[in-house]
């Protein structure tokens, strides 16, 4: 059997195939429901441990693709942990009596919040009634007039005594707008009565002629007459002076005592009052809350401020639109739990800094800001505490603070509200700096493998905090197992979403979808929002033709719908190629050219795209030059690769010669970026037929990287690859001698589509596979590669030998052409030497 035959891949190995009759069921419609998934035992046994475990540090890192379920698992696994654990505290914020600008932070049990809010609501209104009717009573105002009427009596006293020491002293004291003042007074007589009192006096019947005494009057004596008194005289009353104004201030200071007095005692009244209004309903509110010691103090706080401020309550009373702030005297509800939901688990979208640590909200007022403890308000990790918290890892690092703010929670246990303005602003703003909360919380996040080998590479405290990884795998295998258990899955989605029940021949060709989506065999594509994808539009093209069950040609219009709507960019390759456009050429044979097979992504598409490769070779010491890297169009890779190559033709030629070559290899009609080196063992049957002069085979098309030894290794896209090249040869007639040439270690990676497999089947497409370069190049040119004779050399009929005979005619054909360049040399050296003498002598002679 020659080689090409003894290469070519049977049917059975292009795809694997799932028999339908044996899942054991003609329909989903029977089977049970699957609500695990399925495929991840790593991750699953890693979030489970984490879960439970209930210390610091233990947070989960869970790793994995989009779309594999990484976070709707997660996020159900949370919740069913959750269920049988206990509802954490409420958390409340109040007004702080004592530092009004740090609101204090009050635990209740779970479900306690709302009721303390419901009640101190309550009671609020049941303290203005209470305290209205209290003020108004007629006792109050007896009793304090009563010590205002006492007051007024001791005031009394105290002037009488204070003018009764003054008139001793011959003083009298008057009262000004600046004060008292100390006057002093003179007494003097009055003149008798004049004759005309005498007459009145004997009309009444007394004796006129009888002598009247005269009277001691006394006045204030006047500046000037102070002044006409002697030095010691103005001495003495001013000494008499100031004793008065002495004794007027210490009667002023007792005034004042007893005014004092007078207002601690109608103060001590009103607190009663206030007691004994509102002392019921406190209590009431004590004895409800009386194993919270936090709570206690701060009502007995709460209870001082309304004596304090009773005013405003007995304002309000009478006057509907009093303006009052009550506000301090509510509680704001800033984390409410159901008692009996067990822990919070939170899921968090958008964790910008404020929405995971919380903030304090402000209120414009005429141009103020205006904010108290009331518009405190949680954060997701407030929310979350005492449970579980997921976040998404991309929209954490993108969030300005988050990441940091995150990790110092995670570290300290507690979390202080505090306002980015603080950290970032230049000029500190006073605000309010509510008490911090212990904070107990797991969290859960949801990364890419990048991601997370970026923060351990950068950030030292990552796995410090988040100890556990839960490593989503890609693909699972594909075996009766999970074949049934994938089946299973489809029958949720029937339950759940799709409620048309599929066929076992749609089933299995879902299973080989699966299989296609990770190009292997063996495995199946864990993936499931791209399972999930094509069930629906399976079900959508069922529907529409009025099916009662998805069938297999309903699966297959789904899947290949699904690429139509995205394959525009290869629709525009292959009609660039139908036109001639781009140059492929599917028969007949070439030296120096050979077809090679690329992958171009779309990232929603990915498609196989034949290229032509040629290659130039010629004398020289260059050695192997590839136009695309000389002008930087190839990645590393690609160089990696082609450099290989000059360590194969070393190897193979130059163990008895050195090697003189030139060679210029070239992608043709490629304007874009290459990388990677699959084309590496294509580039180099390319460059040995240039060599030999063995024409390539333009009808197979190559892929497979080449190591030093020669030997083909794997490649990706091998699926894809195949397609494209198929594609293109359908477009110009399949002939039965076409086909592809893939590395031996690829067969366990075909899923062909099913236009490949019948050509395949109808003998019309072939597909090769080889393990070293002397396979492929023999299945190429048809002649043989050629091994190795006992003197190294090889037989001169094979491609190795013409090879190495068309390397040895060139090192001759060099050292015959040096050693002529080097006779010429000397000859025209000694010429020239001549010449010098000539032109040395005639100088000398000069």
């Amino acid at each position: 059997m020659s080689i090409i035959e003894s290469k070519k891949l049977p049917i059975e190995k292009l795809r694997r195939k799932t028999d339908a009759g044996s899942l054991g069921f003609e329909t989903t419609e029977g089977l049970t429901c699957l609500k695990q998934l399925i495929g991840q035992t790593r991750a699953v046994g890693a979030i489970s441990f984490a879960l439970e475990v209930d210390r610091k540090g233990y947070n989960i890192f869970v790793v994995g693709n989009p779309g594999s379920g990484r976070t709707t698992y997660t996020l159900e696994a949370m919740k069913e942990r959750a269920r049988d654990m206990a509802s954490p505290d409420d958390w409340v914020y109040v007004y702080n009596f004592d530092e009004p600008g740090e609101p204090l932070a009050i635990n209740l049990s779970a479900g306690s919040g709302k009721i303390l809010a419901s009640t101190m609501t309550d009671l609020l209104e049941d303290l203005k009634i209470n305290l209205g009717k209290a003020f108004d009573n007629s006792e109050y105002e007896d009793n304090k007039a009563t010590l205002v009427k006492d007051f007024q009596e001791k005031v009394g006293e105290l002037m009488d005594s204070l003018r009764a020491y003054a008139a001793e002293q011959n003083f009298s004291i008057k009262r000004t707008p600046q004060g008292f003042v100390n006057l002093p007074l003179l007494k003097e007589e009055k003149p008798a009565a004049d004759s005309g009192d005498a007459e009145a006096c004997s009309e009444g019947g007394e004796d006129a002629t009888e002598p009247k005494e005269p009277k001691l009057v006394t006045r204030e004596m006047q500046p000037d007459e102070f002044e006409k008194l002697s030095e010691d005289e103005q001495n003495a009353i001013q000494k008499k002076s100031e004793d008065i104004a002495q004794k007027t201030l210490e009667t002023l200071r007792t005034m004042r005592e007893r005014e004092k007095e007078l207002k601690e005692k109608i103060k001590e009244l009103e607190a009663q009052i206030c007691r004994n209004a509102t002392q019921p309903t406190l209590s009431e509110l004590k004895e409800k809350f009386s194993d919270n010691e936090k709570l206690i103090a701060w009502i007995d706080k709460l209870a001082e401020d309304i004596v304090e401020n009773f005013g405003m309550f007995v304002a309000a009373t009478r006057d509907d639109n009093a303006e009052a702030d009550f506000s301090r005297f509510t509680v704001n509800v800033f984390v409410s739990n159901d008692p009996d939901a067990g822990a919070p688990v939170i899921r968090e979208t958008n964790p910008t800094y404020y929405n995971l640590m919380g903030k304090v909200e402000y209120e414009s007022r005429q141009g103020y800001l205006y904010t108290d403890f009331r518009r405190i308000k949680a954060g997701a990790l407030h929310k979350a505490n005492g449970g579980y918290l997921l976040l998404e890892a991309e929209n954490v690092l993108r969030q300005f603070m988050s990441w940091d703010a995150l990790k110092r929670v995670l570290t300290s246990g507690e979390l202080a509200i505090e306002n980015l303005g603080e950290h970032l602003g230049y000029i500190p703003v006073a605000s309010l700096r509510p008490e911090a909360i212990p904070i107990k919380v797991k969290v859960v996040i949801v990364g890419t493998y990048y991601l997370h080998h970026l923060l351990n590479l950068y950030d030292p405290e990552f796995q410090k905090i988040f100890k556990v990884k839960a490593d989503f795998e890609s693909d699972m295998p594909r075996n009766r197992e999970m074949e049934y258990k994938l089946a299973c899955v489809i029958a949720q989605f029937v339950a759940n979403d799709g409620k048309i029940p599929f066929t076992a021949a749609a089933v299995a060709e879902v299973i080989e979808c699966a299989s296609r989506l990770v190009d292997e065999q063996d495995r199946m594509s864990t993936q499931f929002n791209k399972i999930a994808e094509l069930l629906t539009e399976a079900t959508v093209w069922a529907r529409m033709d009025k099916a009662e069950l998805v069938g297999f040609k309903h699966v297959i219009k789904a899947f290949n719908e699904k690429n139509d709507r995205s394959n525009l960019v290869e629709e525009r390759y292959r009609r660039a190629f139908e036109t001639g456009v781009i140059r492929i050429d599917t028969e007949g044979t070439a030296v120096g050219q050979i077809n090679g097979l690329t992958v171009i992504s779309m990232v929603d598409h990915t498609f196989g795209h034949p290229v032509r490769i040629s290659a130039n070779v010629y004398m020289g010491r260059e050695g192997v030059v590839n136009i695309e890297r000389e002008v930087k169009m190839t990645g590393p890779i690609h160089n990696k690769g082609l450099l290989t190559l000059s360590s194969y033709l070393g190897r193979m030629y130059a163990q008895d010669m050195p090697i003189s070559i030139s060679a210029s290899i070239a992608f043709e009609q490629t304007y874009g970026g290459i990388e990677g080196d699959s084309a590496s063992s294509t580039e180099l049957y390319c460059l040995l037929s240039a060599l030999s002069g063995a024409p390539l085979r333009q009808d197979i098309a190559v892929t497979g990287s080449v190591d030093q030894f020669g030997g083909v290794q794997p490649i990706g896209g091998v699926n894809e690859k195949i397609e494209g090249f198929f594609s293109y040869c359908k477009v110009k007639g399949l002939t039965g001698t076409q086909g592809v040439m893939i590395p031996q270690q690829n067969v366990k990676h075909l899923m062909l589509h099913y236009d490949v497999l019948d050509a395949v089947r109808d003998g019309l497409f072939n597909v090769w596979t080889v393990s070293t370069i002397d396979e492929g190049i023999e299945i190429l040119t048809g002649v043989p590669a050629g091994s190795p004779l006992p003197d190294g050399s090889y037989p001169a009929d094979s491609v190795h030998g013409r090879t190495k005979a068309c390397l040895r005619s060139w090192l001759d054909r060099s050292a015959k052409l040096r050693r002529e360049l080097s006779g010429k040399t000397n000859e025209n050296g000694g010429d020239e030497g001549e010449e010098d003498d000539e032109q040395s002598d005639g100088d000398e002679e000069n």
